[in-house]
C-alpha cells in the first residue's frame, strides 16, 4: 500500500526521525535512543516513512540502516513552493504599508 506523503509528515514522531537521518544513515535501534517510545513503536514510523518512499533502506552486514531520500523530499518542497511565493507577495506588500505609516508619522 502507497501512502500519501503529506500524511506521513504530519505525525511529529515522523517529522523528527526525518529530521535524525537526514544527515547520517541510522539504524533503527539508534533511531529509537532519541525517542521515549518503544522500538516497535519506531519501527512503526519508519515502515511508514518507507511506503511513502521518504526513507529508504540499505542493509550493511547485518544491520539495516535507515536513510533519506532527497527527491522525495524534492516534491514536499515544490508543492510548498506555490504557497512560499504567495507569502512573499504578501510580506512584501505587508512591507509596503508599513513604510507608508511610518513617512506618515513623520
Amino acid at each position: 500500500m502507497r501512502r500519501d506523503i503529506f500524511q506521513a509528515i504530519a505525525d511529529p514522531t515522523r517529522r523528527a526521525i526525518i529530521t535524525l537521518i537526514a544527515l547520517q544513515a541510522m539504524t533503527p535501534n539508534a533511531i529509537a535512543e532519541n525517542f521515549h517510545s518503544t522500538r516497535q513503536s519506531v519501527s512503526k514510523h519508519l515502515r511508514i516513512l518507507t511506503e511513502c518512499e521518504l526513507v529508504k533502506q540499505e542493509q550493511r552486514g547485518r544491520e539495516i540502516y535507515y536513510s533519506l531520500e532527497i527527491e522525495k523530499m524534492k516534491e514536499i518542497d515544490k508543492w510548498l513552493n506555490q504557497f512560499r511565493k504567495i507569502w512573499e507577495t504578501r510580506f512584501n506588500q505587508l512591507d509596503h504599508v508599513l513604510s507608508a505609516m511610518k513617512k506618515q508619522k513623520r
